[in-house]
C-alpha cells in the first residue's frame, strides 16, 4: 500500500522545481489559518511542503499524519500570496490529495460526505432532485421539529448545527428562470455567456438573476446554454480530478458553439477553478488548445463591471457596508482592486475596510462540515472583525463564503445582512432607471 500511494503521489505532483522553489522563509506563516490555530510546523504550508516532499522521496510514512495534515488545510492559498518566491502552493496539496480522497487514510465521515456530495454535485439531475428534497424539509417544517426535538442529534453530534450551515433552497432555479439568450433593451455594447454553477443554480437563483440584470443594464447580450455544468472546482480541489477534467470538458462543449466575447461568473471558486481549466487539460490533446481559449475568455462580474465604472452611472446609496475578499478573488484570481473601485463609485456609499479582509471565513468547499469545530473558530475571527466595522451589511462574491458568513451572523450576534456586490451594484443600477 505504502509504495501504491508514493507512486501516485509521484503521479499527480508537480515538476521538482516547482516542489523546491519553497525557500522556508516563514513568511507564509502568519498568513495560515490553521497554523494559527495549532501553531504546529507540520500545519503551516512550508511544513506541509516538507511532508510532501519527505513522503514523495519515500522518506516518511505516507499515513494518518500526512492525510490529516493534507485535508486539514483550507486550500485558501493566502501563503501564495505572501510567497516571495512565487510557490504554487495549492497545486501541491491538492495533488497530495488524490492519494488520501478514497482511502482508509480518510476518516470514515469525510469519505461518506465527500462520496455523496460529489455524486450530487456532478449531476445536474441528482443535484436538482436533492435539492427539491431539501427545499420541502426546509419549508415543510420537518427541519423545525427535528431541530427542537434535538432527535437530529442523536443521529450524530453537532448534526443540528452542521444542518444549519446548508443555505436555503431557492423556490425556482435559475435555470429555469434564466432564458438560453436574454436581450438587453439598451444598445448591445457586448456579447456575453454566463455559468450558471451547481450550488449558484438550486441555492442561489436570486444573485444569478440579479447578475443577468447588471449585466442587461451594461448593455450585455446574455446566452445561457443548457448543456453547462458544474464548474468542476469542488471534485478537483478535493482530489477527483477525473470528474473535474469530465465537467470542464463539458463546459468547453457547451459554451464552444456559441459566440460570446467573455463568459461571465459570479462565484469567485468557479471563476478561479474555470480560468485554470487551461492547466487542468494541458496533457489532453483533443482539449488543451480548447481550454485555453475558454479559460482566456473567463470574467468575474466584477472584473467586468469595474470595466464599464466609465460607462455607468450609479445613483446615492445610504448603506453602510464591509467587503469580504473570497480567497478565490484575492489569492487565486488577484481581484482586489476591482470590487473596491466599484464602491467607490457609487455616491454617498458608506465603506468601512475590514481589519484582515483577506482571511478566510472557514468555509473552503465541506471543511466547514467535515471540520466544523476548526472552521468555527477561525469563523469567529471573521465575525468579530466584520462587527468592528459597524457595517450593516457585508459583501462576499463566492457562496460558500455567502453561507458561512450568514451562519455565523446568527451564530455569534452580529447585525448585519450578508450579500453578493452584484445585488448592491444592481440596486444603484435600477435607481438610475426610475
Amino acid at each position: 500500500m505504502e509504495s501504491n500511494h508514493k507512486n501516485l503521489l509521484f503521479s499527480v505532483l508537480p515538476d521538482e522545481d516547482v516542489l523546491n522553489q519553497c525557500i522556508h522563509c516563514g513568511l507564509c506563516l502568519t498568513t495560515c489559518p490553521t497554523y494559527s490555530l495549532t501553531q504546529f510546523e507540520r500545519s503551516s504550508p512550508r511544513g506541509r511542503i516538507k511532508l510532501i516532499n519527505a513522503a514523495a522521496k519515500g522518506e516518511i510514512e505516507i499515513g494518518d499524519t500526512f492525510a490529516y495534515e493534507m485535508n486539514f488545510c483550507l486550500d485558501c492559498q493566502a501563503c501564495e500570496t505572501a510567497c516571495p518566491a512565487g510557490v504554487k502552493y495549492g497545486s501541491m496539496v491538492e495533488a497530495a490529495r488524490v492519494i488520501v480522497q478514497d482511502s482508509k487514510l480518510n476518516s470514515i465521515l469525510r469519505r461518506i460526505i465527500r462520496k455523496i456530495t460529489m455524486k450530487i454535485v456532478i449531476s445536474k439531475r441528482l443535484l436538482k432532485i436533492a435539492s427539491r428534497i431539501l427545499y420541502f424539509y426546509q419549508n415543510s417544517g420537518v427541519q423545525k421539529v427535528l431541530h427542537r426535538s434535538r432527535i437530529i442529534n442523536l443521529i450524530f453530534p453537532k448534526l443540528s448545527e452542521i444542518d444549519d450551515l446548508s443555505p436555503k433552497v431557492s423556490k425556482k432555479f435559475s435555470s429555469e428562470l434564466i432564458p438560453e439568450i436574454t436581450l438587453t433593451e439598451n444598445k448591445v455594447k457586448h456579447k456575453a455567456a454566463i455559468h450558471l454553477g451547481c450550488f449558484m443554480d438550486v441555492m442561489f437563483a436570486n444573485i444569478n438573476k440579479d447578475t443577468i440584470d447588471v449585466l442587461s443594464l451594461c448593455g450585455c447580450e446574455i446566452q445561457n446554454p443548457i448543456e453547462q455544468v458544474c464548474c468542476g472546482s469542488l471534485p478537483g480541489h478535493n482530489g477527483d480530478y477525473e470528474s473535474a477534467r469530465k465537467l470542464a470538458k463539458k463546459n468547453i462543449d457547451a459554451f464552444e458553439r456559441l459566440d460570446y466575447e467573455f463568459l461571465i461568473v459570479n462565484s469567485s471558486g468557479c471563476g478561479a477553478f474555470m480560468k485554470e481549466y487551461a492547466y487542468l487539460l494541458r496533457d489532453d490533446p483533443s482539449y488543451s488548445e480548447k481550454a485555453k481559449v475558454f479559460s482566456s475568455k473567463i470574467k468575474d462580474i466584477l472584473e467586468f463591471v469595474n470595466n464599464e465604472l466609465g460607462e455607468i452611472n450609479f445613483n446615492k446609496l445610504h448603506d453602510k457596508i464591509t467587503y469580504h475578499d473570497a480567497c478565490h478573488h484575492v489569492h487565486t484570481q488577484k481581484i482586489i482592486n476591482e470590487p473596491r473601485n466599484i464602491l467607490k463609485a457609487i455616491p454617498d456609499l458608506d465603506v468601512n475596510e475590514m481589519n484582515e479582509s483577506t482571511w478566510c471565513c472557514g468555509s473552503a468547499g465541506i471543511y466547514n462540515i467535515v471540520h466544523y469545530d476548526d472552521s468555527m473558530k477561525i469563523l469567529e475571527r471573521k465575525m468579530d472583525n466584520i462587527k468592528k466595522t459597524g457595517a450593516s451589511i457585508v459583501l462576499a462574491a463566492n457562496h460558500g463564503c455567502l453561507a458561512q458568513l450568514q451562519y455565523g451572523a446568527d451564530k455569534f450576534h452580529v447585525a448585519v445582512e450578508v450579500i453578493h456586490p452584484v445585488s448592491l451594484i444592481k440596486k444603484a443600477l435600477q435607481k438610475t432607471t426610475e
